[in-house]
């Protein structure tokens, strides 16, 4: 099919929704569809060599950037797409934003809307709701099941179950394949020898800066390793350990995502330290509703997983693929650290159990590819549309 595919993300970004997109465009182009990417002209134009590079990718799609003023939300981008998707000759429109679904349906497109997060905002559900008032073939897609009651709770609609479809996020398997042990990963990053537990991503608030820096203050035995961050919060971070007199501690700043797998390799924990209250870039609390793309790549790199005990994080991982451990609270900080670092060293002290549980997360990850997650995607959208 000739799809377009309209995001609000800033292309390059290091933002998790970019990354998303990105990856989704890529499955997409795997199975054989032919795409054009529109985004808002926030960034100077890059080369398709560029963001090969800046995502990790093997295909990216044509790109086109348009106009978008911030004091209008988004409203005149998403005509300025609807309009170039027009001329592209689309077949389908693949979107993030509620806005071009709704402009999309009212077109007479068959659109995919992929949520990643509740609406915010009265405008955020008025424009949900007139995506689903139009005739039109229409799926849209919830990274958890907790993200779709949301979605019909704070849109008061209940959704059709033929056109909502459960698709979390994914991960490239190729890109995980072969990995060395955690000793050999370690000697090829020239890191320091011994038990490491590490963490990938980004630090917004919510997301365990604090509780990593706690936990490795009371394990000086164990290196820890901290892949990723903004330049100015890894450099906030290095003079907290420095006035800490905390030496085991390595902060990579940003590492081009190709390079990240290895790194995660040489780790033999892997941490999600989430709270009850995540910081999305957007500024929205997504707890509830948290899919993170780093999950998937913990469960691809084999390695043991400690995470925090979240519903929308357990409808992937479990008992049998992780352990997970409460989020730490105000109200019993000292208890919950406590547990978090007990869990910790038990896993570290136990090899067998840390394979076991990393061997089974490779397993149960196999079917959660980027690509077997598009083919579902569009699997369901031709179902609709009777194609």
């Amino acid at each position: 099919m000739k799809i377009a595919l309209i995001t609000n993300s800033r292309i390059p970004s290091l933002t998790a929704n970019s990354i998303q997109a990105m990856k989704v465009a890529q499955a997409l182009l795997q199975l054989g569809h032919d795409l054009k990417m529109f985004a808002p002209a926030e960034a100077k134009p890059v080369s398709k060599e560029t963001l090969l590079t800046h995502y990790g990718l093997r295909l990216t799609p044509d790109l086109e950037l348009l106009p978008s003023i911030s004091g209008l939300k988004r409203l005149d981008f998403i005509v300025h797409a609807q309009r170039a998707a027009k001329k592209f000759g689309a077949e389908l429109i693949y979107t993030w934003l509620p806005q071009s679904a709704a402009l999309g349906a009212w077109m007479g497109y068959p659109v995919v809307l992929e949520m990643h997060a509740d609406n915010s905002g009265k405008l955020g559900v008025w424009w949900m709701r007139q995506f689903w008032k139009q005739k039109t073939p229409k799926v849209m897609t919830v990274t958890t099941s907790a993200l779709r009651k949301a979605l019909e709770r704070s849109t008061n609609y209940q959704f059709p179950n033929e056109a909502v479809l459960l698709a979390p996020n994914g991960v490239e398997l190729e890109k995980y394949a072969g990995l060395p042990s955690p000793i050999e990963a370690r000697r090829q990053l020239n890191l320091k020898e011994g038990l490491t537990v590490g963490f990938t991503g980004h630090i917004y608030p919510g997301r365990g800066a604090d509780l990593l820096f706690e936990l490795a203050k009371q394990m000086p035995n164990v290196n820890f390793l901290w892949v990723g961050g903004t330049p100015e919060l890894v450099d906030f971070w290095r003079g907290k350990l420095n006035e800490s007199k905390m030496t085991n501690v390595t902060m990579t700043g940003f590492v081009k995502h190709e390079s990240i797998p290895l790194y995660q390799a040489a780790a033999d924990v892997l941490l999600m330290p989430y709270s009850r209250s995540i910081e999305a870039s957007s500024g929205q609390d997504i707890a509830e509703v948290i899919n993170p793309m780093k999950m998937f790549e913990y469960m691809a790199a084999g390695r043991g997983i400690v995470s925090a005990d979240l519903p929308s994080i357990r409808e992937v991982l479990n008992e049998g693929n992780a352990v997970l451990v409460e989020p730490v609270e105000e109200r019993n900080r000292e208890w919950g650290i406590g547990n978090w670092r007990a869990a910790i060293e038990s896993l570290l002290a136990d090899e067998p159990r840390r394979l076991a549980l990393g061997a089974q997360a490779r397993v149960d990850v196999e079917q959660l590819t980027w690509v077997k997650r598009e083919e579902r995607v569009m699997t369901t959208i031709q179902k609709v549309c009777k194609f």
